[in-house]
C-alpha cells in the first residue's frame, strides 16, 4: 500500500514545479508588459518629455518595493491559507481596473506639477494590478518553499523563470505587439492574461497548502545580520545603476532608435536568468577573469576613449562589459542568498537596492555631475567588489601596483606627443596588460582600476565653451572647424560661424537652416515675408529667428529650459539676441502647450522637434497633426522638419495628410555633402488647399507627398519599426 501511495504521488511531484514555473513566468511577463503599455496609453495626455518615462519608472519601482514589502509581511505574519486568501482577494479587486484605461475627459491641470499628476494617473489607472503582480515573484517562491515539490528547500531557481518571462515580455512588446496592434487591443489581451494568471495563482496557492509535514525548529532559523542586508543592497545597486548609465551613454551617442534602451535591460534580465541557478554554466575562475576584463573595458571608455572610436563600436564594448559585470555581481547575489525562511526579506532588500540605483542615476546624477560620470562612479563601485576577497598586499606587491598605476596614466601625460588615437591605444594596452599581470591579486587589480577611473577621467577632460546637464540630457557647446556647435553626444543640434561673433550684423543661419535649404526657402518667400504670426516648435540655438522680418510676431516652443538659456546667451550664440530678443519661448511639451492656447492662430507653424534621432511619437500622430491644423489660419501652412538618420517620417505624415484632407509636399534637399554649414534636410509642408502652397512651389523642388495607404498613426497606434529608413 505504501508503495502504491508513493507511486501515486510521483505525477504530482513532477507537475508541482511546472505549475509554479508557469505561474511566475506568466506573472513576470504581465509585469513587464504593462509598464510600456500603460505609459503608452497616458503619453498623449501628459506629454512626451523624458520626464514622463522617468516618472513612470519611479512609480513602477516604488510600487515594486511596496509589493515586495507586502509579500514579506504576508509570509511572515499570516498562515499560508490566509496568505492565499488575501492575495486572491486583491487579484479580484484588481479585476475592476480592467481593461486598463484613463478616465474619460481627464485633462492636465496647469497649476499642479506634471509629475504629481502623472503619478496620480498611474496610481488610479494601474496601481492595484501592478501591485498584485509586483508581489508575485517573492510570494510564489515562498509558496513553493512550503509545497511538497522537489527542491522546495531552495526555490530560488524560480527567480530565473521570472526573469526569463520579463525578458520575453520586454522584447515582445516592441517587436510583436506594438507593430501590429493598438494600445486598446494590447490592453484587452493583457486583461485576458491577468484573468488567466488568477487561475494559476489559485492552483499554486492550493499546492502550497499541502505543506510538508516536517518538524521544524523555528528557533534554529538564523536571522540575517545587518551586514547581510547591506551586502544584498550593495550588490543589487551596482547592476541597476550601471544598466542605466550604459543606457544613457548609448542613447546619447547613437540616439533613441528602436530597441536601444531594451538592449541593456535585456542583458540585465538575462544575467539573472543565467546566474540564479545551482547549475552555473561557467567556472568561477573564468567568470572572475571576464569580470576584471569587463571592468577594464568600461574604465577605458569612461576615461574618454569613445572620442577616438565609432559610437557603434563603443556601444558594443559597453554592452559586453556590462553583461559580464552584471553576471558576476548577480552570481555573487545568488551565492549570498539566505535560507528560504528569509527569502522575501532578501527580495525586498534587492528591490530597494535596484530602486536606489534608479534614484542615483535619474535624480542625483544630473545634479551632481555635468558629464555622464555616473558610469565611472558605478564601475568603481563594481571594482570594489574585488576587495571582498582581497588580501592586503605586501610592500613589494604594493610597489609594483603603484608602478603599474603610473604606467597606465602615463599616455595621458604625453598625449601631445602620441596623438589622440595612439594615446588611447597605449592606454588600453598598458591597462589590460596590468590587469592580466595582477589577475590573481584582487587588491592590486582594484588599485589599478580605481586609478584609471579617477585620474584617467580627470586627465581626459576637455575645455569646452559650455558644458552642463539638465533633466533632459547633456548640453555641450564646442568650437571646432571654425564653427561653434551645440551638441548632445554625437548629435549636433545647431551651429554658428565663429566669424559671426566678430561682426555686428545679423548672423547667417547654417546647417539645416542654410539660406538655400527648404526651411529658409519658406521663410524668405513672398508668403513667408507676408506672414504675420509664426510659431516654431523646437528652439535649438534659434537659427530660424534670423529670418524674421519687421512687423512679424514669432513665438517659440521648447521643452528644456536650459536650451532656451543657451540660445539666448550671446556668449554662446547670437541668433536670438540679435534677431528676435523679444520673441517669447513657451517652456513645456509643445503639444500640451498648444492644446491650452485655444485662441492662437499662426500663418506658419513649423515643427522642428523630431529632427536628428529621437522621435517624440505623440508629436507626429494623426491627433497631433489635427491639433497643429487647428492652430493655423485658414490659409496657413504647416511645416515639418523631418531630417533623421534612422526613420522615414514622411510615411506616417502622408497618411495623416490623406486622412485629414490636407495637401502635402516634400523636399529632399541634398545640401553640400562636404560642407558642414549646408546640411542635407527633408521638409514637409501641408495646407488646407493647393492654392495655399502655390507661392512655395517655385522656391525649390517640392514633390507631392503620396500616402502608401497603410495603417494610420494615432495616439493608440504607432509603429516605429515600420518606418526605419532602408
Amino acid at each position: 500500500m505504501s508503495l502504491m501511495r508513493a507511486s501515486s504521488r510521483m505525477p504530482h511531484l513532477k507537475l508541482t514545479p511546472v505549475l509554479f514555473t508557469v505561474t511566475i513566468f506568466l506573472s513576470a511577463s504581465l509585469l513587464f508588459f504593462v509598464q510600456p503599455l500603460f505609459t503608452k496609453i497616458v503619453l498623449p495626455l501628459v506629454g512626451g518629455a523624458p520626464a514622463v518615462w522617468t516618472t513612470a519608472m519611479l512609480f513602477f519601482q516604488t510600487v515594486l518595493i511596496a509589493g515586495y514589502l507586502y509579500a514579506h509581511l504576508s509570509t511572515k505574519y499570516l498562515p499560508i491559507a490566509a496568505q492565499v486568501g488575501l492575495h486572491m482577494a486583491l487579484w479580484v479587486a484588481a479585476l475592476f481596473f480592467l481593461p486598463l484605461s484613463v478616465e474619460a475627459g481627464w485633462r492636465l491641470e496647469p497649476n499642479i506639477p506634471v509629475a504629481q499628476q502623472t503619478l496620480a494617473l498611474f496610481a488610479v489607472g494601474v496601481g492595484l494590478p501592478f501591485a498584485v503582480l509586483s508581489a508575485n515573484a517573492p510570494l510564489i517562491q515562498s509558496w513553493y518553499a512550503r509545497s511538497d515539490g522537489p527542491s522546495a528547500d531552495d526555490p530560488y531557481f524560480l527567480y530565473g523563470a521570472s526573469n526569463l518571462g520579463s525578458l520575453i515580455a520586454l522584447l515582445a512588446f516592441p517587436l510583436a505587439a506594438e507593430p501590429f496592434f493598438g494600445a486598446t487591443q494590447i490592453g484587452s489581451s493583457w486583461a485576458v492574461g491577468f484573468v488567466l494568471l488568477g487561475i494559476f495563482l489559485a492552483f499554486s496557492g492550493f499546492a502550497a497548502r499541502r505543506e510538508k509535514t516536517t518538524s521544524q525548529n523555528t528557533d534554529a532559523i538564523t536571522k540575517p545580520l545587518l551586514s547581510s542586508y547591506l551586502w544584498w543592497l550593495f550588490l543589487a545597486f551596482i547592476p541597476s545603476s550601471l544598466m542605466l548609465a550604459v543606457t544613457t551613454k548609448i542613447s546619447t551617442d547613437l540616439g533613441s532608435f528602436p530597441l536601444v534602451w531594451v538592449l541593456p535591460l535585456s542583458l540585465f534580465l538575462l544575467t539573472f536568468v543565467l546566474s540564479f541557478t545551482n547549475n552555473f554554466w561557467m567556472s568561477d575562475a573564468t567568470l572572475n577573469w571576464l569580470f576584471i576584463i569587463s571592468l577594464g573595458v568600461i574604465a577605458i571608455i569612461a576615461a574618454g576613449a569613445d572620442k577616438v572610436s565609432t559610437a557603434i563600436y563603443v556601444s558594443s564594448l559597453l554592452l559586453f562589459g556590462f553583461f559580464f559585470v552584471a553576471l558576476r555581481i548577480h552570481r555573487a547575489l545568488y551565492e549570498a542568498r539566505p535560507a528560504k525562511e528569509n527569502l522575501t526579506a532578501f527580495y525586498l532588500t534587492m528591490s530597494i537596492g535596484g530602486a536606489l540605483g534608479g534614484l542615483f542615476n535619474s535624480i542625483l546624477a544630473p545634479v551632481l555631475f555635468v558629464q555622464l560620470d555616473e558610469l565611472a562612479v558605478t564601475t568603481l563601485l563594481g571594482a570594489a567588489l574585488l576587495l571582498s576577497y582581497a588580501r592586503w598586499p605586501n610592500i613589494r606587491n604594493l610597489a609594483y601596483g603603484l608602478l603599474a598605476c603610473a604606467a597606465v596614466v602615463s599616455p595621458f601625460l604625453f598625449s601631445a606627443t602620441f596623438g589622440g588615437l595612439l594615446t588611447y591605444v597605449l592606454f588600453a594596452t598598458i591597462l589590460l596588460g596590468a590587469l592580466f599581470l595582477f589577475r590573481k591579486q584582487a587588491a592590486m587589480t582594484f588599485l589599478v582600476l580605481s586609478t584609471v577611473l579617477v585620474f584617467g577621467r580627470l586627465l581626459s577632460v576637455e575645455e569646452n565653451v559650455f558644458q552642463d546637464r539638465s533633466f533632459f540630457g547633456l548640453h555641450l557647446v564646442v568650437d571646432r572647424d571654425e564653427l561653434r556647435k551645440y551638441q548632445n553626444g554625437t548629435t549636433i543640434h545647431g551651429a554658428q560661424l565663429l566669424s559671426d561673433f566678430e561682426q555686428d550684423s545679423r548672423p547667417t543661419p547654417i546647417a539645416y537652416y542654410h539660406p538655400d535649404a527648404p526651411m529658409a526657402q519658406i521663410m524668405t518667400s513672398e508668403f513667408g515675408k507676408a506672414a504675420e504670426n509664426i510659431g516654431i516648435v523646437g528652439l535649438g540655438i534659434g537659427s530660424l529667428a534670423c529670418y524674421a522680418t519687421p512687423g512679424q510676431s514669432w513665438q517659440f516652443y521648447e521643452i528644456d529650459a536650459m536650451v532656451d538659456q543657451i540660445a539666448r546667451d550671446p556668449r554662446y550664440f547670437t541668433f536670438m539676441s540679435k534677431c528676435a530678443p523679444l520673441a517669447p519661448t513657451h517652456i513645456g511639451d509643445a503639444r500640451l502647450v498648444l492644446e491650452a492656447q485655444s485662441d492662437i492662430r499662426y500663418d506658419i507653424l513649423l515643427i522642428d522637434a523630431y529632427s536628428s534621432d529621437a522621435v517624440p511619437v505623440h508629436l507626429i500622430t494623426n491627433e497631433a497633426i489635427e491639433l497643429y491644423r487647428s492652430r493655423l489660419t485658414d490659409d496657413g501652412v504647416l511645416v515639418l522638419h523631418i531630417s533623421n538618420r534612422y526613420y522615414d517620417l514622411s510615411l506616417p505624415l502622408a497618411r495623416s495628410a490623406n486622412d485629414l484632407g490636407l495637401v502635402s509636399h516634400i523636399q529632399r534637399y541634398k545640401g553640400e555633402p562636404q560642407s558642414a554649414d549646408n546640411s542635407a534636410s527633408r521638409v514637409v509642408i501641408m495646407a488646407n488647399a493647393d492654392s495655399d502652397l502655390v507661392d512655395l512651389y517655385t522656391t525649390g523642388p517640392w514633390q507631392p507627398l503620396v500616402s502608401d495607404g497603410k495603417r494610420l498613426w494615432t495616439d493608440d497606434y504607432a509603429n516605429l519599426l515600420s518606418i526605419l529608413a532602408r
